[in-house]
């Protein structure tokens, strides 16, 4: 989960980084009342998880309450990349004398955490890689140990701050550190941390990415959600355990385990190619206990996209036998009937695996005019995708 920067700067400040003071609006008028609190110049910024505001002409400066409340107004509202601006953040101006960077992050290639630091700061980091690498210093940190202070003065010397500074970024190294780990992050970026007129060094910039597997960890975390911005069939689902992804297309589609998943994603997509390209509608795994209950609550999401003109239950039997699900798909219609959800989108079912048969059997048995059964997984692929491209 990205976060948006007045909520990385206030993270930075719960874990004692250097930032200046600051506050959020939503409307011009409350960008005012911040202005005063703050007093003298402040910096207005649009809030959007998107580079490139300044340029956008999100990001002005203002001379006191009354501008800060004209800048808001100008800003509020706008369109930064297919990004809408609902928010904006003032904070404190500062006499910025250098610019540096500092990060940590997740570097899944290599399985390790990275620090990135450079003294060419307020630029993209990775421009500055290619034009000048010698000015960007790259070290694993070993997730057992961390970054104490001696690692930290390791960082800063690599980088080559100034000498001047380097106190004041070694204890900061370590803070960003502690704050990296007690959030469960997979990035904390600040860019620019910058030496100021009478020597301080403060982050001026805050860009944060937490980790939401480790959300049960951090019940806080959960406010931090930019509610306005997620699906609203992804929070259903979310709220019902589901592990979905919205996808633009026309077939629903339900399985058991993520690679399964994946690859029927794949032959419905290529099946549609002959269908008018129909694509498939979402990613959705029930995971292995494929109860009626379950079920029901998939179908339910997924039907609840009025896009989907066809649903595609591809289901190999493993610990949750093929019958089991079977009689989890003519429950889970019999539920959502009791629920007064109309179903009226055919359903292709492809059973294989543990008690396929008798699975097969039962859905034969059950005669539902909805639920057609086809053996395998491109033949169910194909149907599906036949069945959508009609239905459009």
């Amino acid at each position: 989960m990205d976060l948006f920067e007045y909520q990385g700067r206030d993270l930075f400040e719960r874990h004692g980084l250097p930032v200046l003071g600051g506050g959020v609006a939503e409307t011009p008028q409350e960008a005012r009342a911040i202005a005063e609190r703050l007093g003298g110049k402040v910096v207005v910024k649009a809030q959007v998880k998107v580079g490139g505001r300044g340029k956008a002409g999100g990001v002005k400066l203002a001379d006191g309450a009354d501008e800060a409340e004209a800048r808001a107004t100008d800003i509020l509202g706008m369109d930064i990349k297919g990004h809408t601006v609902h928010k904006v953040m003032l904070a404190e101006t500062a006499d910025i004398v250098e610019e540096y960077y500092f990060s940590y992050l997740l570097d899944r290639a290599n399985r390790t955490f990275l620090c990135i630091a450079s003294v060419a700061g307020g630029m993209e980091i990775e421009t500055v890689a290619e034009t000048d690498p010698d000015r960007v210093a790259k070290v694993a940190i070993d997730a057992s140990k961390g970054v104490d202070e001696a690692k930290a003065r390791e960082i800063v010397a690599l980088a080559k701050f100034p000498a001047d500074v380097a106190e004041h970024v070694v204890d900061i190294a370590v803070k960003l550190w502690q704050a990296f780990v007690a959030e469960d992050a997979t990035l904390v970026e600040v860019n620019p941390l910058a030496k100021v007129g009478d020597g301080r060094v403060l982050a001026l910039d805050a860009k944060v990415t937490l980790d939401e597997n480790a959300g049960f960890r951090h019940p806080d975390h959960e406010a931090l959600e930019d509610k306005s911005a997620v699906d609203p069939i992804e929070q259903a689902a979310k709220a019902k355990n589901l592990n979905y992804v919205k996808l633009d297309g026309e077939v629903g589609i339900i399985g058991n385990g993520a690679g399964l998943v994946m690859s029927t994603l794949d032959v419905v997509a290529y099946a549609g190619e002959s269908h008018g390209g129909v694509k498939p509608a979402n990613f959705l795994d029930i995971g292995g206990g494929a109860s009626a209950q379950v079920m029901a609550n998939g179908l339910e999401i997924v039907l609840g996209d009025p896009a989907v003109k066809s649903v595609f239950v591809n289901v190999f039997g493993g610990i949750t036998a093929c019958d089991a699900v079977a009689n989890g798909i003519i429950q889970a219609l019999a539920l959502l009937a009791d629920r007064g959800e109309t179903v009226t989108k055919p359903l292709v079912v492809r059973l294989d695996g543990n008690n396929a048969e008798a699975g097969r059997a039962i859905l034969d048995g059950a005669n539902n005019p909805l639920v057609q059964r086809v053996d395998t997984m491109d033949g169910a692929a194909a149907r599906a995708a036949e069945l959508a491209a009609a239905g459009k």
